[in-house]
């Protein structure tokens, strides 16, 4: 089974076009792999809200995500308020998860 540090070692595959969202014992498994606070709704979206003191830090965290969003290829949907920032990963692609938002996931969690 793959690990958060397994799995934020890794980059981001942009996915092709006809590819199938996980669903099942694949989902299941990678999102154990994370670990934390990830919660999978609707087994189509990945999301995790992180809490900071005020809000330039929350900024500040954001700000990391979209360098690192761009650096991968991978950008998730972020929602900046004051004191937290909600992070939303899925592959628009195939409407659903693949491993690349899981990889993106570890590495924000590493930030």
């Amino acid at each position: 089974m793959d690990t958060t540090s397994d799995l934020a070692g890794r980059q981001c595959v942009p996915c092709a076009g006809g590819a199938q969202p996980l669903k099942g014992e694949a989902l299941a498994a990678l999102v154990a792999s994370l670990g934390g606070d990830w919660q999978v709704m609707e087994e189509r979206r990945l999301e995790k809200t992180f809490k900071f003191k005020d809000f330039k830090q929350a900024l500040a965290f954001v700000n990391k995500v979209g360098e690192l969003a761009e650096a991968q290829g991978h950008h998730p949907d972020i929602l900046l308020a004051w004191g937290r920032a909600k992070i939303t990963l899925w592959t628009h692609k195939i409407g659903g998860l693949s491993e690349s938002d899981f990889v993106m996931a570890a590495k924000i969690d590493r930030l």
